[in-house]
C-alpha cells in the first residue's frame, strides 16, 4: 500500500539525507529516522526536482528553453505536492487521532509547494515589465527555505500515514488474540466453529497487513523476524484448528490438552513478536542479547587487525586477543558436539591453535612497528596481518564445511521420515511400548536438527540467515515435542479420526519444517559462495478508503514478485476455508452422505492447492496443478448434484433457499473447467491468481452449503418425528403409522444412503 512508490536508488538515509552536488548543492536531513522503502521511494521523485531547480547554474544564459524547463519543474513539483496533500487530508479524516498532525503537514506542504511554483514561474522574465519580480534567481535562499519546509513536511505526512499503518497491525492483532482468548476457553464444537469462522477471517486480515510491513521494512533483520513470525502464525492456525478439536472431543486427554496449550502459548508469542517489530519497542524495555555468532565475530576481528595499518594505537594487545579468544570460544559448539567427526574436531583444534600464534607473531611486530616506523617493520606487519587473515579464513571453511556437511547428511537421513511414519502406526495400533520407543527415537532425531541449526547459525553469514536458524531451531525443539504428545494421545484413543487427523497435521509442519532447512541450506551456502541477490518489494503505507482515486494512476505493473505474494495471500484464504468446511463436515453424523463425501473431496483438494502455492505437498508442477484443478471442478458439480437430489425432500421455501446457494456453485465450476482449459501465453502467474480466485470462492460457497444442508437436515428430521409423535397421540391406527414410518425410512435411506 502506497501514496506514492516510484521506483529508484536508495537515497534517502535514515536521517533522511538527499544527494546533491556542486558548490550550491541542496541537502535535505527532516531529522526524522526513515524506516520503510515505501516512504523512502515516494520522497525520492520529489528530492530529484527540486535538487534539479536548486542545483542550476546561475550564471546560465536565460534562454527561453532554460525558462521554460525551470518553470515546468517548478509546476510539476506543485501539482505532485497537490495531489499529495488530497490523500494525506483523505487519511487524516480517517484518523482523528492523527488529523490534527496530519492537517498541518499538509498545509505546510501545499504553501511551501506554491512558494516553488511561484518562484519558478520566470516565463515573464524576458518581458520589461517583470523588472521587479522575485525569482529563483533573484531568491536562491527562498527557494532553498521553501524546499527544506517542503521536503519536512512531506516526510512528517508520510511518517504519520506510517504510523496509521501500525496502527491498523496493532488493532488486527488485538482482535486475533481477544479472538483466541474465547476460543481457549470454549467447550462445545458448535459455539468453537463458530468462533473460529471469525478468527480465521482475522488472521487474513493480519496476514495481509503484516505481509506488506515485511516487505516494506529496510531493515533486513527486522525483516527476518517479521518472515519468522508470520511463519509461525501461518503454520500454527491449522494445528489450533485440529488440537482444539482433539481437546473437545477427548475433554479429560492430559496429552491432548498439553498438545494445545503448546499452540496457543506459542501463537501468541509470535503476535507479540510482531508488534515489537512494527513499533520498534519491546515490552519492560529489554533488548535483544543473543550471542555473536562465530563468522560475525571474525569480521569483527579482521576489521580490528585491518585497522592497525592506519593506526597502530587503534586498540590494545589485550583488548585484541581477548576479542580473538572471544570467537574460538564459539567454536567448542563445533568441538563439544557429538554430531562433529573426529577429522572436522580435530582440524579445527588445529586451526584455532594455528591462529592463536599467528596472532602471537603479530602482537610482537606490532610492538616493534610502535617504537620503529621503518619500511621493513611496516612490510612485517602487513604480512603478519594477511597470515592471519588467511588462518581465519580456513578456519571459516573448515566451519563452514563441517556445518553445512552435517546439516546435509541430516536431510538426507530423514527424507523418507521412516520414524515419524512409525509413531503415526503405533497410534493407530495403540501401542504404548511402541510408542515409546519411537519417541525417544524421534527425541534424538529432533536434537540432532537443533544442534544443526545451532552449528548453521554461526556459518550463516548474514544477520537474517541467522535469523532463520533460531527460528529453524525453536520450530524443530516445540513441533517436535508437539508431535510426542500428539502421538500419545492417539496411542490412548486409536480409534478417534480427530486425533489421527491432528498428529497428521503435527507432522506436516515438521516435513515441511524439513523442506525450509533444505532451502536454508541452499541460501547459506549461496552466501559463503558469494551468490546472493536481494529483491524488494514496497507496500506499506496506507491507501485511504475513500477518495483514493488519486493513486490510481501511481500504480505500477505487478511484479512476478508481487503475483506471486498474491497467490500466498490467496493460498492462505483457501487454506483457513479448508478448515471451516472441515468444521461443517464434522458436524455430520453420517459420513458417508454424498454431499459429506464430495464435500469431503472438494475440501482435500483445496487443501492440496493451498501447500501448492506455499511451494509443498504433492503438486509440483503447473500440469499437476491444472489436473487437480479439474478434480476439483468435478467434485463441485457433484456437491451440487447430491444438493438438487436432496432439495426435492423439502418444503418450497427451504428449497428455494437451497437451490439459490447451488445455483451459485454450479456456474464458478464450469467457469473453472473454461480456465484451466484455457492456454494463456506467458502469463502462467495470472492463470495461478486466477484459479485459486475462482477456488477460493467455491470454497466459501461449499462452507455456506454444508451449513445450509445441515439445518435443513436437522429440520427435516424433527417435523418427521414431530409427525410421528402427533399421529401416536391422535390413536392413529397402527397400519397408518407403519405406512408413514415407513415413507419416513424411506427418505431417510434415500438421504443417508447407509
Amino acid at each position: 500500500m502506497a501514496m506514492a512508490a516510484s521506483p529508484g536508488p536508495a537515497g534517502v538515509g535514515g536521517a533522511g539525507a538527499m544527494p546533491g552536488s556542486g558548490p550550491s548543492s541542496f541537502g535535505f536531513d527532516s531529522g526524522l529516522e526513515i524506516k520503510t522503502r515505501s516512504v523512502e521511494q515516494t520522497l525520492l521523485p520529489l528530492v530529484s526536482q527540486i535538487t534539479t531547480l536548486i542545483n542550476h547554474k546561475d550564471n546560465t544564459k536565460k534562454s527561453d528553453k532554460t525558462l521554460q524547463a525551470i518553470q515546468r519543474v517548478g509546476q510539476a513539483v506543485n501539482l505532485a505536492v497537490g495531489r499529495f496533500v488530497k490523500v494525506g487530508e483523505a487519511i487524516a479524516n480517517e484518523n482523528w487521532d492523527l488529523k490534527e498532525e496530519i492537517t498541518i503537514a499538509c498545509i505546510e506542504a501545499k504553501q511551501a509547494g506554491e512558494t516553488i511554483a511561484a518562484l519558478t514561474d520566470v516565463s515573464t522574465l524576458h518581458h520589461p515589465e517583470s523588472g521587479g519580480q522575485i525569482t529563483i534567481f533573484t531568491d536562491k535562499t527562498g527557494v532553498i527555505k521553501a524546499a527544506r519546509l517542503l521536503l519536512s513536511s512531506v516526510t512528517k505526512v508520510l511518517l504519520l500515514a506510517d504510523r496509521v499503518v501500525i496502527k491498523q497491525i496493532i488493532t488486527s492483532r488485538n482482535k486475533v488474540l481477544a479472538t483466541m482468548e474465547r476460543l481457549e476457553k470454549v467447550n462445545s464444537f458448535q459455539e468453537f466453529v463458530q468462533i473460529f469462522s471469525q478468527f480465521g477471517n482475522e488472521m487474513v486480515e493480519f496476514a495481509h497487513l503484516t505481509g506488506d510491513r515485511q516487505n516494506d521494512l529496510k531493515d533486513e533483520k527486522k525483516k527476518a523476524k517479521m518472515a519468522a513470525a508470520r511463519a509461525v502464525l501461518e503454520k500454527c492456525t491449522m494445528m489450533l484448528l485440529t488440537a482444539s478439536k482433539t481437546c473437545l472431543r477427548h475433554p479429560n486427554c492430559e496429552s491432548a490438552h498439553k498438545n494445545k496449550e503448546g499452540v496457543f502459548d506459542r501463537m501468541k508469542v509470535a503476535l507479540d513478536k510482531v508488534i515489537e517489530i512494527v513499533t520498534d519497542c519491546k515490552p519492560n524495555g529489554e533488548t535483544d542479547v543473543a550471542a555473536v555468532s562465530i563468522f560475525t565475530g571474525i569480521k569483527e576481528f579482521k576489521m580490528n587487525i585491518e585497522a592497525l595499518r592506519e593506526n597502530l594505537y587503534f586498540q590494545s594487545k589485550e583488548n585484541l586477543s581477548a576479542t580473538l579468544e572471544a570467537v574460538l570460544e564459539r567454536t567448542e559448539d563445533f568441538t563439544d558436539s557429538a554430531y562433529t567427526s573426529h577429522e572436522h574436531r580435530e582440524r579445527i583444534l588445529d586451526l584455532s591453535a594455528h591462529v592463536r600464534a599467528e596472532l602471537q607473531q603479530l602482537a610482537s611486530v606490532w610492538m616493534q612497528a610502535q617504537s620503529k616506523r621503518t619500511k621493513s617493520i611496516a612490510e612485517e606487519l602487513e604480512l603478519s596481518i594477511l597470515k592471519i587473515s588467511h588462518g581465519l579464513n580456513e578456519l571459516k571453511k573448515e566451519l563452514h564445511s563441517t556445518a553445512t556437511q552435517l546439516a546435509a547428511d541430516l536431510l538426507k537421513y530423514h527424507a523418507d521420515h521412516v520414524v515419524l511414519k512409525a509413531l503415526k502406526l503405533t497410534g493407530v495400533d495403540g501401542n504404548l511400548e511402541g510408542l515409546a520407543e519411537y519417541a525417544c527415537k524421534f527425541s534424538e532425531q529432533r536434537e540432532q536438527l537443533v544442534e544443526t541449526c545451532r552449528l548453521l547459525r554461526h556459518v550463516s553469514g548474514t544477520e537474517p540467515l541467522e535469523i532463520t536458524c533460531v527460528h529453524a531451531e525453536e520450530t524443530f525443539q516445540v513441533t517436535g515435542q508437539q508431535i510426542i504428545s500428539a502421538a500419545e494421545t492417539l496411542t490412548l484413543h486409536p480409534s478417534s479420526k480427530i486425533a489421527k487427523e491432528n498428529l497428521d497435521v503435527f507432522c506436516e509442519a515438521w516435513e515441511s519444517q524439513i523442506s525450509d532447512m533444505s532451502t536454508l541450506l541452499r541460501e547459506i551456502n549461496d552466501v559463503f559462495e558469494g551468490r546472493r541477490g536481494e529483491k524488494y518489494g514496497y507496500l506499506s503505507l496506507p491507501k485511504p478508503m475513500k477518495n483514493n482515486a488519486n493513486l490510481k494512476s501511481l500504480k505500477p505493473e505487478k511484479s512476478d514478485s508481487e503475483e506471486k505474494a498474491k497467490i500466498a495471500k490467496l493460498g492462505l484464504k483457501l487454506g483457513l476455508l479448508t478448515s471451516d468446511a472441515n468444521c461443517e463436515i464434522e458436524k455430520w453424523e453420517n459420513q458417508e452422505n454424498e454431499i459429506v463425501r464430495y464435500g469431503r473431496n472438494m475440501s482435500r483438494t483445496a487443501y492440496s492447492l493451498y501447500l501448492f502455492t506455499r511451494g509443498e505437498g504433492p503438486l509440483k508442477t503447473s500440469q499437476d496443478l491444472i489436473n487437480q484443478l479439474e478434480v476439483f471442478a468435478e467434485e463441485g458439480l457433484k456437491v451440487a448434484s447430491s444438493a438438487q437430489a436432496f432439495s426435492k425432500q423439502l418444503k418450497d421455501d427451504d428449497k428455494l433457499m437451497l437451490l439459490l446457494e447451488i445455483n451459485k456453485l454450479i456456474p464458478l465450476c464450469h467457469q473453472l473447467q473454461t480456465i484451466t482449459k484455457t492456454p494463456v501465453q506467458n502469463q502462467g502467474l495470472v492463470k495461478v491468481d486466477k484459479c485459486i480466485t475462482k477456488t477460493r470462492s467455491m470454497m466459501a460457497i461449499l462452507v455456506q452449503l454444508l451449513s445450509l444442508c445441515f439445518k435443513l437436515l436437522k429440520k427435516l428430521q424433527m417435523e418427521n418425528n414431530r409427525w410421528v409423535s402427533v399421529t401416536n397421540k391422535d390413536s392413529v391406527d397402527e397400519a397408518t403409522v407403519s405406512e408413514f414410518r415407513f415413507a419416513s425410512e424411506r427418505k431417510a435411506i434415500l438421504w443417508h444412503k447407509d
